[in-house]
């Protein structure tokens, strides 16, 4: 990749996002990229990290593919870069063999510059056919952390990444997290095959950051009470999605405007309530951690933790969309005794026995009617409520054995993919003037689709039926069926929306008992999880560190010195003006030496000035200091 000039650079950035200078990091990490290098980017959340990508594929010509796990993120910063006039698309297993086709044929062509697409995408050898011709100048891999099994959240199909280096030698590759400590860092340049990579690391500080654990017996009350003596939009984090909207009700009737979100919302809900929040018409979000990424609001003066997380690397994420703006803001986990014995329990419910995984993996096999020996490369809608219903499973251990499956290479599981409805015209121009039947509504709605949108006669198009419904005065009923009885007419295709997990097979399917669950895929990962949990409930119950400091070593920094203003500091702090008896040591002790002036004690002691005088007035009427007035002397008295 040619090195471009520092001022194309600028003009990009300024062009399509219309900011003068890039944050800390940014362009050295760009100018990096540009000069052909692999470069590993810890950026914490907030940091800018897809301007490192974006900006230096909009300075040159061909295009970057972009590895990434998170697929709703995926399709948020493909609708951003295309509103900006950008061609990007993306491909994941919600789409037809049709629509993937279609698109990366485009990519062939040159007709984007962005091409998103997941780990596992990387493992189907017709993709790796069609990308040998792309003009790929760059590849990125975010949330590059899931590579690495040392990392909170490693992923088996991230290993196949390195195989796009045997196509393209010469391209550099740029690998982009929030966090990861030195091993993860060495593993992920490891894995990804760096040849004499660079990292660029911001410090984990956050100077503006006010740490504070708060352990109480009734964490809602203690919730309350805070946001009501702090000011300004905040998020809650919870771990279910019950949850979330219990407490948000129970703030509302505090008078604290709040609303809750998570993954089960329909979209539109989970848009309005993000824009009513951004907007500041709802104060807090009480939310799980499917609420936050990508969310560009700076001035988020508090991120509350009523359940504590699995690991410091998900708290340091979430809690960084506080205080974006710079400005003063509050981290709080609030705690209570049993949180322990909480946080070792998950350790059991994410390795549940083996031989409960090997008999989850043989009926989800009877329950998508997969044959032994059949399913290789084929993708499943799996509802997973019915299936745990069907087979009268708990959820969590049900869950953390599918993606234990996963990380043993025999299915990848999906969660839940939320894919919009969309539509082909197959007909011919001509023929949509003479539509068989007599139905007036087949033909309202056809009419009220071709003035709706454009491109239907040469690819599948989003279409939104509420819009439609809205703007043509259509029952919402009337549209769907109508869709699909063009569909069955082959006027067009209708694919409605449906939000499912699937269940993709990496391997044809197996008898349980060769089903092998490798040491790497379970004991490791029980063992970094068992470290991690005790990370996690050292910061939450030590009450003789610095909270930020102990984040900060977790990461590598060891030489951190205490931030100064966590709860621990602030009160390490008072501790030492307000401590009567360190103040009488002080004094005591210089006395010991000789007499002394005011002045000396000021001078000398790191109290206040108040602290000594009053202490000094003490001492003095207790008879245990002498003054004399003529010299303005202290002495001890005799005893």
């Amino acid at each position: 990749m040619p090195t471009d000039s520092t001022g194309n650079i600028h003009e990009v950035l300024k062009r399509y996002w219309g900011y003068d200078t890039f944050r800390e990091l940014q362009e050295e990490i760009i100018t990096s990229v540009l000069d052909g290098n692999d470069t590993l980017g810890l950026l914490p959340t907030g940091g800018g990290k897809s301007i490192t990508f974006q900006v230096p594929t909009l300075s040159h010509d061909g295009m970057t593919i972009v590895v990434t796990p998170i697929i709703s993120l995926m399709k948020d910063q493909v609708d951003n870069l295309v509103a900006k006039g950008i061609k990007a698309t993306y491909v994941h297993s919600g789409l037809s063999l049709g629509e993937i086709r279609r698109t990366l044929d485009k990519c062939t062509f040159g007709n984007y510059k962005f091409l998103y697409i997941s780990p596992e995408r990387i493992a189907s050898q017709s993709f790796i056919d069609k990308m040998r011709f792309m003009p790929v100048k760059l590849i990125v891999v975010d949330e590059a952390h899931c590579i690495s099994q040392w990392g909170y959240d490693f992923r088996p199909s991230f290993l196949n990444i390195a195989q796009i280096r045997e196509y393209f030698p010469s391209i550099p590759m740029l690998a982009l997290t929030a966090t990861a400590t030195p091993d993860v860092v060495a593993d992920i340049m490891d894995k990804l095959k760096f040849s004499h990579g660079k990292v660029f690391s911001k410090s984990f500080a956050r100077k503006n950051l006010v740490y504070v654990v708060r352990q109480t017996d009734d964490k809602v009350a203690q919730l309350v009470s805070i946001l009501q003596k702090v000011p300004g939009s905040g998020i809650v984090y919870v771990r279910s999605r019950a949850r979330t909207k219990q407490i948000a009700e129970e703030l509302n009737r505090h008078g604290i405007v709040a609303d809750f979100y998570h993954a089960g919302l329909e979209n539109t809900d989970k848009s309005d309530r993000q824009n009513k929040w951004k907007s500041g018409q709802t104060r807090v979000m009480v939310a799980t951690n499917a609420f936050g990424m990508g969310i560009d609001k700076p001035d988020v003066r508090m991120v509350a933790h009523i359940d504590i997380p699995g690991s410091l690397e998900e708290y340091y994420q979430e809690a960084g969309r506080a205080g974006r703006d710079g400005k003063k803001a509050f981290v709080v986990m609030l705690t209570k005794n049993t949180d322990k014995a909480i946080l070792k329990k998950r350790i059991s419910d994410s390795f549940p026995d083996k031989e409960f995984i090997r008999k989850v993996y043989e009926r989800v096999g009877n329950f998508l009617n997969v044959p032994v020996e059949g399913g290789f490369n084929q993708v499943y809608d799996f509802n997973f409520t019915l299936f745990c219903k069907t087979f009268k499973y708990p959820v969590i251990p049900v869950l953390s054995a599918l993606k234990i499956l996963t990380k043993s290479g025999y299915i990848d599981f999906i969660e839940e993919i939320d894919t919009q409805s969309r539509v082909t015209i197959l007909a011919q121009k001509e023929e949509l003037y003479h539509l068989p039947g007599d139905n007036p509504d087949l033909d309202r709605v056809l009419q009220a689709i071709l003035r709706t949108y454009s491109g239907l006669f040469s690819d599948y198009v989003f279409i939104n039926e509420e819009l439609i419904s809205f703007r043509f005065k259509i029952p919402p009923q009337v549209i769907y069926e109508s869709l699909l009885t063009l569909t069955k007419m082959h006027i067009l295709h209708y694919v409605p929306r449906k939000r499912t997990p699937y269940i993709y097979y990496t391997t044809s399917r197996e008898q349980p008992q060769y089903i092998t669950i490798p040491r790497s895929a379970y004991e490791v990962l029980r063992e970094k999880m068992t470290l991690r949990i005790d990370e996690v409930i050292k910061y939450a119950f030590s009450d003789d560190m610095c909270r930020e400091q102990i984040i900060r070593s977790y990461f590598g920094e060891t030489d951190a010195a205490p931030c100064g203003h966590c709860d621990y500091c602030i009160a390490l702090k008072q501790r030492n003006r307000y401590s009567g008896k360190e103040v009488v040591e002080g004094i005591t002790y210089m006395l010991s030496q000789k007499p002394r002036t005011m002045p000396e004690f000021l001078d000398t002691l790191s109290f206040s000035k108040n602290d000594i005088a009053c202490t000094l007035s003490s001492l003095t009427d207790e008879g245990i200091v002498n003054f004399d007035p003529e010299r303005g002397t202290y002495t001890l008295a005799k005893k």
